[in-house]
């Protein structure tokens, strides 16, 4: 049965910082996709997720600091993967990584990932997604366990098994993220990277040396303890999805469970922090 989804076109001004506050307001309230636009985004909910009063919450509507009009309309999956194709471009982190679609050219990099997103978050497009790239890039991973939580397209865990990790546990809660990390994962011959659909409740006696987690503040506050105790000692624990002015609560939940913070990059005020157990 084909997913149905509203589309809505959230026209910006000006683009930035205004459109990345929006689109991590919408994700707190259901909305699960989105494709930047010049002129600002278009965001996507599952019509069966939908409320009337869905952007009641979304604060930055209201801030006169920023001119943001909207409408929006019913759609088929099949629609949003050609306003996907028609929108996406090949993105490249550092010298070594590309991210790209199956009708892009092959690039001449180290690590070619081919992704095709789905509705699922994390093309590489984002900052929170680049920057956990780039931590993946500077790390060593070969023979590492990995657990790469709320997966989305699955191209964190992808990355690090193009790097030599062993083994790896994908999960996400999202069923559409899950298929599509299945398909990804099957597409970059990274099959033997295990999808499990589900939250940290799947967490029971693993250990890893590696754990990833792009989500939100909220669920990171709450999924912190379960992270911790899942590393192994000296394991190392990377996590964004939230601001810089966020990383003061982050690592206040981090120091009481012995997760020290070693270095952050940050982009257009998101964040991506690496602690150490």
């Amino acid at each position: 049965m084909q997913n149905v989804y509203l589309e809505y076109n959230f026209r910006v001004e000006p683009l930035q910082p205004a459109s990345d506050i929006l689109m991590a307001e919408l994700g707190e309230v259901g909305f699960d996709s989105f494709v930047e636009t010049e002129s600002g985004v278009l965001a996507y909910v599952k019509k069966e997720d939908w409320l009337e009063n869905i952007l009641e919450s979304v604060q930055i509507l209201s801030q006169p600091n920023f001119k943001i009009s909207f409408d929006f309309i019913e759609i088929e999956q099949e629609n949003w993967n050609a306003v996907w194709e028609s929108n996406f471009e090949s993105i490249q982190v550092g010298s070594q990584c590309v991210v790209r679609a199956p009708f892009h050219e092959k690039p001449n990099v180290e690590f070619d990932i081919v992704i095709e997103p789905k509705m699922s978050f994390g093309t590489g497009h984002h900052e929170t997604t680049y920057m956990m790239m780039k931590h993946i890039l500077e790390t060593d991973f070969k023979g590492k366990s990995v657990l790469d939580m709320g997966c989305g397209t699955g191209v964190l865990a992808i990355l690090t098994g193009m790097k030599g990790a062993t083994p790896i546990d994908a999960i996400d809660i999202d069923n559409w993220c899950y298929l599509n990390s299945l398909e990804n994962v099957q597409r970059n011959n990274q099959g033997h990277i295990n999808v499990n659909e589900g939250d940290v409740s799947l967490l029971t006696s693993q250990k890893y040396d590696v754990i990833l987690a792009n989500i939100n503040k909220n669920i990171l506050l709450s999924d912190i303890p379960h992270y911790t105790k899942c590393l192994k000692p000296n394991g190392t624990l990377f996590l964004s999805g939230f601001y810089k002015e966020d990383i003061i609560d982050i690592s206040a939940k981090c120091g009481q469970l012995s997760l020290n913070f070693c270095k952050n990059f940050e982009k257009n005020n998101w964040v991506a922090v690496k602690y150490v157990f």
